[in-house]
């Protein structure tokens, strides 16, 4: 067996084993199972102080054990304040009965694991035998415990050195990603003068690569820049100096370069230089940008203008975050088209004052049109007496624009039925509502001339819905068979005889709106 070889043979044996790794966990159980095969002993069991108490980290032998150890118990104080040897052949009476792991042991040893006046934790060793501690068992497992100590120590630093470089290997990551991720052209010199850093646009736009690294940045930029500028560079890099908005033409890989160049010292922790950085703006595409942006609040300020008064604040919204989906200038569009007609206006109004007619509307238009608005519909015209809406422009989703705008026929439809109603009041009270409806293609743009300009849709789609209200009465919502498809089973409907309409060869199918599922 191996305790049976000579004394100096075990313990360059056990170093040996132990200096052939850096690895805590390793060292921890080489140490532990060392010690119990060549002493011999029936336990050997490691505990590692934390911050309240010494858990047990590795043991050999059969015998169950504690597995952990109070940081405040008379062995562990008395370890840690000594950092002396503990033995015990005597497991009756002892001031450290502590040191005897299981009832069955008959001699117990505690080793500190110490470097300098750093305090590991403890070795424990328990044996069934009396008196099983000699000399030469001694000396062995003070020598492992010293080699030990020292090893564990060290590879708890390089544990901590390897965690710290990865850190900073990290951190050299990110600001690395943040240097590649600028617009801007970066590029550090250190204090000698010599290119240490480009971030990816210099490399883009200026030709900056690998080759640079350690050239003196003057001999590089000679080519490329101003003699003068050069010159000022140079001067300020040599006095540590700062120049700001350093203005010039750079001769980069894919044309010239119109730049501003900040030229800041760096600084270490300490505030002595480092160095410097050189900031390149490329004013070229720095005013390219500005017009993209310039347009889009264009844009934006102009869809705003065109349908504030028309459509609902969400969808207003929703257009001015994506300006590119409206063409004002004309766009094909499918849509569903709505007219709604106050019947008997006509009769109604011969022989009133027009300011008392003006009111009339007025109130059923206001209401009228919030409920539109709620609706997602888009407010074309007033022609009269009659509102002309439309779902499906500037934006198009079809199946939900034929359905709300027949949910919004029917509300309508109820709030003029309504006996609490704020409208068609006095003498207007019989007046009611007819409303066609059409599905189909249509233009949608701007429409006018230089002094004045519209959005609004033309096609025979709205023809046929201006149709279809002539073909509605009082209280009906009269839409075709395309609106019909769109709204599925969602609304009870009245399937009526085909009709002619003004401009169509043949009847169209109708139905009329009676209310909701």
């Amino acid at each position: 067996m191996s305790r049976e070889r000579p004394l100096i043979e075990r313990v360059v044996h056990t170093a040996y084993l132990l200096s052939g790794t850096m690895d805590f966990k390793q060292l921890i159980s080489r140490v532990t199972e060392q010690a119990l095969d060549n002493t011999g002993a029936d336990i050997a069991a490691m505990y590692l102080l934390t911050e309240g108490h010494c858990p047990l980290v590795y043991s050999r032998g059969r015998d169950k054990i504690p597995l952990d150890f109070s940081r405040e118990s008379p062995l562990v104080q008395f370890l840690m304040d000594c950092k002396e040897v503990v033995i015990s052949s005597d497991y009756r009476e002892n001031f450290f009965s502590e040191l005897f792991i299981h009832d069955a042991m008959k001699s117990a040893a505690a080793l500190p694991l110490v470097s300098g006046e750093f305090f590991f934790g403890f070795l424990l060793i328990n044996t069934r035998k009396r008196d099983f501690f000699n000399n030469e068992k001694l000396q062995f497992l003070e020598g492992v415990n010293k080699m030990a100590s020292g090893l564990m120590h060290n590879s708890k630093t390089h544990d901590e050195l390897k965690k710290y470089l990865e850190e900073i290997e990290a951190l050299k990551k990110y600001q690395e990603s943040i240097f590649s991720s600028m617009s801007n052209l970066l590029v550090t010199v250190d204090k000698e003068g010599t290119i240490r850093y480009f971030n990816k646009m210099a490399h883009e736009k200026m030709g900056f690569n690998d080759s640079q690294i350690g050239l003196p940045f003057h001999e590089f930029l000679k080519e490329k820049m101003e003699k003068k500028t050069i010159t000022r560079l140079k001067s300020a890099h040599s006095k540590k100096n700062t120049l700001l908005g350093v203005e010039g033409i750079f001769n980069g890989e894919n044309g010239e370069i119109d730049y501003s160049l900040n030229f800041s010292p760096l600084e270490d922790s300490k505030g002595e230089n480092n160095g410097h950085v050189m900031i390149f703006s490329d004013q070229t595409a720095e005013r390219e940008m500005a017009k993209e942006v310039t347009k889009v609040k264009e844009d934006r300020r102009l869809i705003k203008d065109v349908f504030s008064r028309y459509l609902s604040a969400d969808i207003i919204k929703t257009l001015s975050m994506s300006p590119d989906s409206v063409h004002l200038g004309g766009d094909k569009k499918r849509a569903t088209i709505f007219f709604a007609d106050i019947c008997g206006y006509t009769a109604f109004s011969e022989g009133k004052e027009p300011e008392y007619i003006l009111g009339v509307l007025n109130e059923f238009f206001n209401e009228a049109v919030d409920i539109i608005l709620q609706k997602r519909g888009y407010i074309d015209k007033f022609i009269g007496d009659c509102i002309m809406a439309a779902w499906g422009v500037p934006m198009v989703s079809e199946e939900q624009d034929a359905f709300n705008a027949v949910d919004c026929a029917l509300s309508l439809q109820e709030l003029v039925k309504s006996p609490t109603r704020n409208f068609f009041k006095g003498e207007a009270e019989s007046l009611m509502i007819a409303i066609g409806m059409h599905t189909g293609s249509l233009v949608a743009g701007n429409i006018g001339g230089n002094q004045r300009m519209d959005y609004s849709v033309i096609g025979d789609t709205v023809n046929i819905a201006a149709r279809l209200e002539g073909v509605s009465t009082s209280g009906e919502i009269i839409i075709t068979q395309q609106t019909r498809d769109l709204i599925g089973d969602r609304f009870i409907v009245d399937k009526r005889k085909p009709v002619m309409v003004k401009g169509k060869a043949k009847p169209l199918q109708i139905y009329n709106v009676v209310g909701r599922k």
